[in-house]
Parts: structure tokens; C-alpha cells; sequence
């Protein structure tokens, strides 16, 4: 390293001595200053200085070192928008996301269409599947007072509810009742009571006529429930006892459901 910076010293100096030895010939044909003119004519010609020139004499220099890389220069300016690429292929779907916050109740909408008609609904069970009704007679004269009179002839009785032991009618189905009677009168005159749960409800007098059979009879609508008792009695004494039936004459007690009393869950079927 050292002798090339001895050789490129070297160079240098020999290039500076050349030029110093070029400045006399620059002055030639000046005196104290002042141009020399010099005559014009046929065959004179101006000498050319060699100034100027390259000297054929010079030597050429080793290259230089390269020098140091310069600053990176400042970004240019952006360039204009290209021209819209082509749509690109559909993305894969990403993860579902958290449900978001229940929203605020929005407004009724229209009323819609009426619907079709519903199917038909079962059979409610009717009033008709209801039974209780009964219709005894006697088949002799009554023969004591204030107590129920026992009907032992059968007309109809087929739900049991009338008892002949007890003479009494007790109530199954709780509802509205029709009871009715019609007693033959021979004898004695007749005094009779409809009792229900031992409290008499409506009475009947019939006074005898002498060799003649009268009639006595009675009805009530009455609403009982399930444990009640309906039964008919000769109330006073012995005097009254004109209750009388053979095989042509006959007294009958009856007695009906009119309609039951339905609960209320069958009543909305």
C-alpha cells in the first residue's frame, strides 16, 4: 500500500514540474507587457503555440481508489393507480361469532289470514248419559202413620235408586229432579207429606166421601245432591191412614233426573 501511494506522489510531481516549464513560451512575441505586432503579408504565417495541446510526453495515471457509495436518494413520487385486477377467488368461511345481545321487542306485525277450521272435536258426554229414575206402587192399603210408606210394586227401577226395604229414594247423580204422585182414596180420609232429609217439603189433604173412591196426588221439582233422600209418609193418626190399592186400584210414587249437574270441566268440552 505504501508503494502505491509512492508512485501516485511521484505522478504527481512530474505533472506539475511539466507546467511550469510551459509558461515562458506563453509570453513569447510580448515585450515589457505590451503585444508585438508582427508584419503581415505574403509567405508570413502565425506561429501556433502548443498550449493546449496534450503532451505527448505525459504519462498516463494509475486509476483511482472507486470512491465511497453515496446517500440512498429520496423516495420518488407515488406512481398512478394500475388498472383493476381480476376477482379474485372466494375466501374460505371464517369461524362462526359470538351471539351478540337479545334485541329490543319489535313492533305487532298485520293480522294475519284466519286459519283453516280445526278438526272436529270429540263427543263431550251428554246429559242423556245421565240415568236415575224410578216409578213403585203399592199393592195393598197403608197400614201405619209417620213413617215412609214402602212402595213394593215395580214399574221401573232399573239404577236401583229407590230402596223398598226403606221405602226411601236416595240420590246418586246430584241435579234437578221431577217427583210426582198419585194415591187412591178409600176409607178414611188422607194426609200426606213429601219429606226430604226428614223435612217435609209439601203436604196433601184429601177428605172420604162415603161409598165413593177419591184421588190425591202431588209434584215438585227439587235439586238434590249426591246422599240426599226423598220419600212419602202419612203424617197424623190413624184417622188419616185412606191411603188405600188393590189389584184394580192403584197409588204410584215416581220420581226423574231432569238434567244432572255436569262439572265444569266437562261442561267446556
Amino acid at each position: 500500500m505504501t508503494l502505491l501511494w509512492k508512485i501516485l506522489l511521484g505522478i504527481f510531481l512530474i505533472g506539475q514540474l511539466g507546467q511550469s516549464q510551459d509558461l515562458p513560451e506563453e509570453n513569447i512575441g510580448t515585450e515589457g507587457g505590451e503585444d508585438v505586432e508582427e508584419p503581415e503579408g505574403p509567405g508570413t504565417e502565425v506561429s501556433q503555440s502548443d498550449h493546449g495541446k496534450p503532451c505527448a510526453m505525459w504519462m498516463g495515471g494509475v486509476p483511482g481508489t472507486p470512491g465511497h457509495s453515496g446517500k440512498p436518494g429520496r423516495d420518488g413520487r407515488d406512481g398512478r393507480d394500475g388498472p383493476r385486477g381480476e376477482k379474485g377467488d372466494k375466501g374460505e368461511a371464517g369461524e362462526k361469532g359470538d351471539p351478540g345481545q337479545k334485541g329490543d321487542t319489535g313492533p305487532a306485525g298485520p293480522r294475519g289470514i284466519s286459519g283453516n277450521p280445526g278438526l272436529k272435536g270429540s263427543r263431550g258426554e251428554s246429559a242423556l248419559s245421565y240415568h236415575s229414575a224410578f216409578s213403585v206402587g203399592l199393592s195393598e192399603a197403608v197400614s201405619t202413620t209417620n213413617v215412609p210408606i214402602r212402595f213394593n210394586k215395580f214399574f221401573y227401577n232399573d239404577q236401583h235408586h229407590y230402596d223398598d226395604v226403606s221405602g226411601k229414594f236416595r240420590c246418586v247423580l246430584p241435579g234437578v229432579y221431577f217427583f210426582t204422585y198419585h194415591l187412591t182414596v178409600y176409607m178414611k180420609d188422607v194426609k200426606v207429606s213429601l219429606y226430604m232429609n226428614d223435612k217435609p217439603i209439601m203436604f196433601t189433604f184429601d177428605k172420604y166421601q162415603d161409598s165413593n173412591v177419591d184421588q190425591a196426588s202431588g209434584s215438585v221439582i227439587l235439586r238434590l245432591e249426591a246422599g240426599d233422600e226423598v220419600w212419602l209418609q202419612v203424617y197424623g193418626d190413624e184417622a188419616s191412614l185412606g191411603v188405600y190399592a188393590d189389584n184394580t186400584n192403584d197409588s204410584t210414587f215416581s220420581g226423574f233426573l231432569l238434567y244432572p249437574d255436569v262439572p265444569a270441566s266437562a261442561r267446556k268440552r
